[in-house]
């Protein structure tokens, strides 16, 4: 309303400015367009950028969003105070800071109010625990009254253990329990948790899979570890590929140690293809390599190398072929150029394995091998295709730039009947900088 009375106005100071002499039907014409064009204007802005609209500021410009906001899992609140705070540094002011600890030593001070031991809290656990201040009020027991406390509701707490992993706040009151409780006590919570494989569940759960990382964390005897290794085995392809599930893996590999991690290894070698190509595959099946002993290094890599081809074309897969490249183990290197030979022209051309070839060509130690990539590139009907690519010719340049003596003579011979449709590419002019030396 208010916006349209503003138009109104407008429209009658517009008579003004569109005077057209002797035709004042013309000049209200002119004046009633650009009233509405300024109205058309209006609405953009309040359906695009509008003050209340997310990425828009209180005059409807575009602010900084952020990208974290409802991506934490966490129950820490996220800072205001943002670039412009007071210190003049990113995260929350003194002030805000000051405000929410205020806050939070509030609500804790409820709680004690209303139950004055432990023992009052029977039958509330639950409720208690996925409570903001609840689970702060809880954990802070547990801090002040060691064992003790932890007794005083353990029982209800391990009955609800499994929920408790995957609630926002109770999942912290379970990881502040497994730092202070004892080993039996510990062992009880993981029988629990491992029930009918409720833990395969937990681990993949954006809350669950910190309790579970925090129960690997803080085993101390073989029972735990092999109750554990067992209950995970059935689903650790699945733990692999998820987004939290992969962490608690990554989290075996490092804490377990390789020989407790086997079963991680195993499924490694036996799932290579699919686990190498997935977003969060590729990263733990990195981390094998380097967790791993001797002989699991050997067979893993044995098995990556036997796929390398495949898995040099995929966005995911290249990374762990590339990966073993750089470990600089002769062996392992030649046996993955091995199965990428007869294929390098085809793999320079694509953008995943056309990195792979370039690694290739600059690994040292293996000079045989990086001839048979060049000679590759001096005898395939390609090349014309391959030097005007827009990722071939980085691979061009590389083997121009790696090779020397008759080799190196034979591929600019091979070029040079291409010299004058590179000279009006960006691509071209690269490489005859590469072959007259300029570079």
């Amino acid at each position: 309303q208010m916006i349209a009375a503003a138009m109104q106005q407008q429209l009658a100071g517009m008579q003004g400015p569109y005077n057209y002499p002797g035709n004042p039907a013309a000049a209200a014409a002119a004046a009633a367009a650009a009233a509405a064009a300024a109205a058309a204007a209006a609405g953009a802005g309040r359906m695009h950028l509008g003050p209340g609209m997310p990425g828009a500021g209180p005059r409807g410009d575009l602010h900084g969003f952020d990208r974290d906001d409802g991506l934490r899992g966490d129950h820490k609140q996220r800072g205001k105070g943002g670039k412009d705070s007071r210190d003049g540094r990113s995260g929350p002011g003194r002030r805000d800071r000051e405000k929410d600890s205020s806050s939070h030593d509030e609500g804790i001070a409820q709680f004690n109010a209303r139950f004055q031991n432990l023992e009052d809290v029977a039958g509330q656990l639950m409720s208690i625990a996925q409570d903001q201040n609840g689970c702060r009020f809880l954990q802070r027991k547990f801090d002040e009254g060691g064992a003790s406390a932890i007794a005083a509701v353990f029982d209800e707490l391990l009955e609800h253990a499994t929920e408790l992993m995957m609630d926002p706040f109770g999942n912290y009151l379970v990881q502040k329990l497994l730092d202070r409780c004892s080993e039996e006590q510990r062992l009880d919570v993981l029988k629990r948790v491992c029930e009918k494989g409720q833990i395969i569940e937990v681990a993949l759960n954006t809350h669950g899979t910190r309790a579970v990382q925090k129960l690997i964390e803080t085993f101390t005897s073989r029972e735990q570890r092999a109750l554990v290794i067992s209950a995970l085995g059935p689903g650790v392809v699945s733990l692999i590929k998820d987004l939290n599930g992969n962490h608690v893996v990554q989290r075996c590999l490092q804490r377990l140690g390789p020989d407790d991690s086997q079963f991680v290894y195993d499924a490694a070698e036996g799932h290579c293809v699919e686990i190498a190509t997935h977003r969060h595959g590729c990263c733990v099946l990195q981390r094998c390599i380097d967790f791993a002993t001797p002989k699991q290094k050997t067979d893993l890599v044995q098995e990556i190398a036997r796929h390398a081809l495949q898995l040099s074309q995929d966005a995911f897969g290249n990374y762990v072929v590339q990966y073993v490249l750089e470990l600089g183990q002769t062996e392992s290197s030649r046996a993955v150029m091995e199965h990428l030979a007869g294929h390098y022209a085809e793999l320079s051309m694509q953008k995943f394995s056309s990195n792979v070839v370039e690694k290739c060509l600059k690994l040292g130690g293996l000079d045989p091998e990086r001839q048979v990539i060049i000679r590759e590139m001096v005898a395939t009907p390609l090349l014309p295709r391959l030097l005007q690519d827009s990722y071939g010719n980085y691979v061009v340049q590389s083997a121009l730039a790696v090779s020397s003596g008759q080799l190196h003579q034979d591929l600019v011979d091979a070029i040079k009947p291409y010299l004058p449709s590179l000279r009006g590419t960006p691509h071209g002019k690269r490489i005859l900088q590469k072959i007259n030396g300029k570079v």
